[in-house]
């Protein structure tokens, strides 16, 4: 057993196919050790050249009901209202917490994968007009220069 670290894609093929060979091997024995060792180098080179990424909550919500053949109807009564329905799964409204209870009870989704991480905000034509306002109008004034300005 020559055991050596998992550097390149070569050395990745060849340990994958060594596990291939490995896989049923009687716990306790060489083999065996061999298997755990190759096992834990290649999921290190995975991990640092293949990172996953979670998906966003509704990309999971979307998956379960696939996986489980529900409609967004069967939704309802986790989610509330079919328009309620709707703004979660296009991202126009986030989960609330009963909502993320409510999934995991009906559809076993873990929760830490419901609350994920915050969308970044939607940007909208009254949010970019209010920072553009904001960042021309220069630096803010004292209030007794202002109202002598009028």
């Amino acid at each position: 057993m020559r055991i050596q670290p998992v550097r390149t894609e070569a050395e990745h093929d060849a340990a994958v196919a060594r596990i291939t060979e490995l896989m049923g091997a009687e716990p306790g024995t060489e083999n065996s050790d061999e298997l755990e060792v190759l096992v834990t180098l290649v999921d290190a080179y995975e991990t640092k050249h293949f990172p996953m990424e979670t998906p966003d909550p509704v990309t999971i919500i979307q998956f379960q009901l696939e996986q489980q053949g529900l409609t967004r109807k069967d939704l309802e009564p986790m989610i509330g209202s079919r328009a309620r329905v709707s703004e979660i799964l296009t991202g126009k409204r986030a989960l609330t917490l009963p909502m993320i209870r409510r999934l995991h009870a009906e559809l076993g989704i873990p929760v830490d994968l419901l609350i994920g991480a915050a969308p970044p905000p939607r940007r909208t034509a009254a949010r970019d007009r209010a920072i553009t306002k904001a960042v021309h109008s220069g630096p803010a004034r004292p209030l007794a220069i202002r109202q002598a300005a009028r």
